[in-house]
């Protein structure tokens, strides 16, 4: 079987147990037939033993002398008459007074007259003197109850052999058509599964379905697949990484968007927010041999690329604002220098005086009171690119900032970035945002404030929910991400972290961002 191709194998093995279940069937069917046949005779001959036993004539006659004159007639009609071997009537000693061989006549029956003895009828096979045969024995009573004697009617076995033999025939000859049958349909049967599976030998599918997991769940891309139904039907390790789902199970079978909100038709790259991650989704049709059987689904986590983006801006926005306080720097040497050649010592030192004490980066870290520096980093980058677009970036006098930055040290930075972002974008050229940041044992609040032309009442309940954004349609974009997911993702940083956010009016003019949360001290963070 080893070496047999898929489709003999098929054929063998569907022939085998056909076989066996029609031999199986057939051979059922001929022990009832025998059975049957068995039956049949033993009816008869028991209605013809009682119908003789019970014959006046015959009762009678048992009294004569010559008892087998009237008895042998009789009992020679019968058998004719009812198709049986022989009709034998004994008196209470055995002695015959009726047999188809007549010389047999007087003597006593080679068997036991069990039906004298007993006085209850006695049905099976015996050997006599025809043979062996199937035979019925039933006492003859009389009319005062005792045994006078029996008839005995049997059939040989080998004329019941002869009756099955005939009806065999026909049993074999159906058992030969229908495995006839049998085997022409299994040929077809294994010619349609062989094309079902595209001609392949079980090695070769075994090797592609290998491939395929291999392939499948070795890429760092989430692929998800669904059907027609937008019912998933297969996802691999890295889809159930970045859709929060620890079982397969758990997301097979499930609709689409009860794990991933996305629009199937759209086959432009679109962007989706799970938990905490910004994944990249691309959806393509897939088509098999001219027929759309579903969608396959790419999913690329967006967030550490985000988050890298982030820290290039803001190692970007540092450099530029180093190289600023350079050339500030350098000007402010040569006007000293100048002043220094003119005599003008006076002014040179008022010069001095006036240049401060290291800038920036000395306001925030210092003078501000931030001591996380992921913060304090952040800010440097944000207050370069606010100079960068013309807004005046400030942040309030007394800003205080613990470094109790608990389990996620970049919660603090991502919140406070995607809400001065949104307030650069709102403000636009000569605009004002304005930082509070303030923090005690208990609680972190950090407020973001702008000028700009605020959130409208009705959207403030609705400005946190996932793809809802107060921007404008063909606003920019903050680091590649499109509108509607930057506060949502604040809103979630907040909330794991114990926290909560809310928008409300700036005595600037426009919008107030406000975000508490829970210090590490307090047990959340």
């Amino acid at each position: 079987m080893g070496t047999m191709s898929f489709h003999r194998q098929l054929l063998v093995l569907q022939t085998v147990v056909m076989l066996i279940i029609v031999l199986g069937a057939g051979a059922t069917a001929a022990w009832v037939q025998e059975r049957v046949i068995r039956d049949a005779y033993v009816d008869r001959m028991i209605g013809v033993a009682q119908s003789v036993a019970q014959l006046p004539v015959i009762r009678n006659a048992l009294d004569h002398d010559e008892p087998s004159l009237a008895i042998q007639p009789i009992a020679e009609v019968v058998r004719e008459a009812s198709d049986v071997t022989y009709v034998v009537v004994t008196d209470a000693d055995g002695i015959r007074f009726s047999h188809p061989n007549a010389a047999l006549i007087g003597d006593r029956v080679s068997t036991e007259p069990d039906a004298i003895e007993t006085g209850e009828m006695f049905v099976g096979t015996q050997t006599g003197t025809l043979g062996e045969s199937w035979r019925v024995k039933v006492p003859i009573i009389a009319d005062d109850g005792t045994v006078i004697g029996q008839v005995s009617v049997g059939t040989l076995e080998s004329q019941l052999r002869s009756d099955f033999v005939e009806t065999l025939w026909w049993l074999l000859a159906a058992i030969g058509i229908a495995a006839v049958i049998g085997v022409v349909l299994n040929a077809w049967l294994a010619r349609y599964l062989r094309k079902r599976i595209f001609d392949l030998e079980p090695a070769e599918i075994k090797e592609m379905l290998d491939l395929r997991e291999a392939t499948l769940h070795g890429i760092a891309e989430g692929v998800v697949v669904t059907d027609e139904d937008r019912t998933i039907t297969l996802a691999n390790d890295a889809a159930l990484r970045l859709l929060d789902v620890e079982n397969e199970d758990e997301l097979i079978g499930e609709r689409l968007e009860h794990a991933l909100d996305i629009d199937l038709a759209v086959t432009d790259q679109q962007v989706a927010l799970v938990g905490e991650r910004i994944l990249l989704v691309r959806s393509h049709e897939v088509d098999v041999r001219g027929t759309r059987v579903g969608h396959a689904i790419i999913l690329v986590d967006h967030t550490e690329l985000d988050g890298a983006l982030r820290e290039l801006h803001g190692v970007q926005t540092a450099n530029d604002s180093l190289r600023a306080q350079q050339h500030e720097f350098a000007n402010t040497l040569h006007t000293i220098q100048g002043l220094i050649e003119l005599g003008e010592s006076e002014s040179a030192r008022k010069v001095v005086e006036s240049a401060g004490s290291g800038g920036a980066l000395g306001d925030l870290t210092a003078q501000a009171g931030i001591l996380d520096p992921e913060v304090a980093a952040m800010l440097l980058g944000k207050r370069a690119r606010a100079k960068e677009l013309g807004i005046r970036f400030e942040v309030a006098d007394g800003a205080y900032l613990t470094d109790d930055v608990g389990a996620d040290p970049v919660a603090r930075p991502t919140i406070l970035g995607n809400l001065i972002d949104n307030a650069f974008e709102a403000v636009g050229l000569d605009g004002t945002v304005l930082v509070r940041l303030d923090a005690d044992e208990e609680q972190v609040s950090m407020v973001v404030e702008d000028s700009g032309a605020g959130i409208a009442e009705h959207m403030r309940d609705r400005i946190f929910e996932l793809r809802v954004s107060g921007k404008a349609q063909g606003a920019g974009k903050s680091h590649g991400l499109a509108h509607g997911f930057g506060l949502a993702l604040v809103k979630r940083l907040v909330t794991r972290a114990g926290g909560s956010v809310s928008v409300g009016d700036s005595p600037l003019g426009g919008a107030a961002f406000r975000v508490t949360m829970p210090t590490m001290n307090n047990g959340e963070g």
